[in-house]
């Protein structure tokens, strides 16, 4: 479960405090799944999709947009300690000139491999981001005097995707065979060598600016230990995670090593749920919402009172106090090493 100590609370007040002049970069560009998604799922043909209420109830204006939480995403609070007026808009084809402060292309059910997510419906995958995120920077390219790399090298990246490859594919045997064909630490290895080229993608497009997120507990999402008719944490689904996270901190120390600039930094949520025990009153197992069969909100249900003590707005998906601790965090944390590796985002833009 989530666990976050007073000093991370305290945290989180600092946090929200920091936006007080222009942006500390020029552009933010999002990759990942339904953490990050702000609305690219929307028009897709999938059952991945949360543009309806109880999601979006905290989000300014209080409408559902597309973002799988009661209110903002991680990304939206680390945009916000990035000093911008507003939030990264999902992608289009049609963008204009807000292309200049980034694009989110994170959507919902997607995952490292094409096939994860593939039985929910439409879901756009790590590769095909990347091939929206080219289309992009080919349009930035006309509209900036320098090179577009020079320009996209002063710009954070943080990329939070992996968990449908378990969620959506590994323990999902029933349409899925990665768990008859690999053991957790071959698909881990799978995974990760995927994962190393399309993170070197954006290397090689002008990157210098990359924090990686790890995975974080999912054998502790109220679904997955629903679904294994269990109370506790789930165990061999923490611990194929965890594989994967040692190996992506191996791969973000071979980055380091060998690309100049030491362009990439591990966020490891894993630890961040690994704390002290939360506060008095505070409430993790149940969910915000009532669920559908497959551990979305039931449409128009009402969601939960005092949804700051909730961890999940749904089966899977945090709410947004835990979304804004792990965002303050991973932007600002005192505890390189432990939370994140080699640094912190304030200190990887800086």
């Amino acid at each position: 479960m989530w666990r976050v100590s007073a000093i991370f609370f305290f945290l989180v007040i600092v946090g929200s405090n920091l936006v007080n002049g222009e942006p500390k970069v020029p552009c933010y560009f999002i990759f990942g799944d339904s953490l990050s998604d702000a609305g690219n799922n929307n028009p897709l043909n999938t059952m991945a999709k949360a543009n309806y209420s109880p999601y979006g109830v905290d989000f300014p204006g209080k409408v559902p947009t597309g973002r799988f939480t009661n209110g903002r995403t991680i990304a939206d609070f680390i945009t916000q300690f990035l000093d911008f007026q507003e939030f990264i808009n999902p992608y289009t084809p049609q963008m204009g000139q807000d292309v200049y402060r980034g694009v989110n292309f994170a959507s919902g059910a997607s995952g490292i491999l094409p096939n994860t997510g593939s039985h929910l419906g439409d879901r756009i995958w790590m590769d095909q981001q990347l091939q929206n995120y080219n289309k992009t920077i080919s349009k930035l390219q006309s509209m900036v005097s320098s090179p577009v790399s020079s320009y996209l090298n002063k710009c954070l990246y943080t990329v939070n995707i992996g968990s449908n490859d378990y969620i959506n594919n590994y323990f999902m045997p029933e349409h899925y065979p990665s768990s008859d064909r690999f053991t957790t630490d071959k698909y881990a290895t799978l995974l990760t060598t995927r994962y190393k080229a399309q993170l070197q993608a954006l290397y090689d497009s002008g990157a210098r600016k990359i924090a990686v997120f790890g995975l974080g507990q999912i054998g502790c999402t109220p679904a997955e230990m629903t679904m294994n008719n269990s109370t506790q944490c789930v165990k061999k689904i923490n611990q194929a995670v965890q594989l994967f996270n040692t190996k992506l901190v191996s791969l973000v120390d071979d980055f380091n090593a060998n690309l100049p600039g030491t362009p990439f930094t591990f966020i490891n949520l894993y630890a961040m749920q690994a704390l002290n025990p939360l506060p008095p009153g505070f409430i993790t197992d149940p969910t915000c919402c009532k669920l559908r069969s497959d551990f979305m909100c039931e449409p128009l249900s009402p969601p939960c009172n005092h949804r700051n003590f909730y961890g999940f707005m749904d089966g899977f998906h945090p709410t947004e106090v835990l979304n804004e601790i792990a965002a303050t965090i991973a932007f600002n944390t005192p505890l390189p090493l432990l939370f994140v590796h080699p640094m912190s985002i304030r200190q990887l833009i800086n």
